[in-house]
């Protein structure tokens, strides 16, 4: 009979820690937007221009070099 006692304490008490540890998983949106930086195109036109520039200066001059 002390022996079924035991085994029954034991048994609960290994229940009561299983009920404790269980994992949880949570899917939330983001507080804050997320943000993407763009520069690159504008970076990219704008060395183009210069670029451009360059290439009529060039032109017109000839004895430049």
């Amino acid at each position: 009979m002390k022996q079924q006692r035991t085994a029954l304490f034991a048994i609960l008490v290994a229940g009561l820690f299983m009920t404790g540890c269980n994992p949880t998983v949570r899917v939330e949106a983001p507080d804050k937007p997320i943000v993407i930086n763009m520069n690159i195109k504008i970076d990219h036109e704008i060395r183009v221009k210069v670029d451009k520039e360059l290439d009529s200066l060039l032109d017109t001059k000839q004895g430049l070099f």
